[in-house]
C-alpha cells in the first residue's frame, strides 16, 4: 500500500507564484501592446495628422465585446487596448489565487476580505463609479 502524502503550498510557494504571475501578466501586456502598437503604425502609415483642432478617438472600443471583435480583424487599436486590459486583469488574477490560497490554509477571515476587496474592484469596473 502507498502512503498518500498531502502537499500544501507553502508561504513561499505561494509568494513565487504570486511574484510570477504580476511578472508574466506585465510581460504579456506588455508585449501585446507593442504589438498592437506596430500593427497600427504599419496600418496607419503615409496619414498625416493635423493638430490644428483637437479630435479625440471614437469610443469603438469602449467595451470587452468591441475589443474581442476589434481582435478578430487585427485592428491595431483593438490589439492595443486588450494588452491594456490584460494588465488591469493581472492584480484581479492576483487576488483570485490569494483567495484559493487563503481557503487552502483554512484562513477564512483572509477570505472574506480578499473576496470583498474582489467585489469592490468588479464592482467599480462595472458601474462606471469613476464618471
Amino acid at each position: 500500500m502507498s502512503k498518500e502524502v498531502k502537499h500544501y503550498l507553502g508561504d513561499k510557494d505561494v509568494q513565487v507564484i504570486l511574484g510570477t504571475l504580476l511578472r508574466v501578466g506585465v510581460l504579456v501586456s506588455t508585449a501585446v501592446v507593442i504589438l498592437g502598437g506596430i500593427i497600427f503604425l504599419f496600418s496607419h502609415k503615409g496619414q498625416t495628422v493635423s493638430f490644428e483642432t483637437f479630435k479625440p478617438e471614437e469610443a469603438r472600443f469602449s467595451s470587452i465585446a468591441e475589443i474581442l471583435k476589434g481582435l478578430k480583424t487585427f485592428d491595431g487599436l483593438a490589439i492595443i487596448q486588450f494588452g491594456v486590459l490584460l494588465l488591469i486583469f493581472t492584480p484581479i488574477a492576483r487576488i483570485v489565487f490569494s483567495i484559493f490560497s487563503f481557503l487552502m490554509e483554512k484562513d477564512y477571515m483572509y477570505v472574506l476580505i480578499g473576496t470583498l476587496v474582489l467585489v469592490i474592484i468588479i464592482a467599480s469596473l462595472y458601474l462606471d463609479i469613476a464618471h
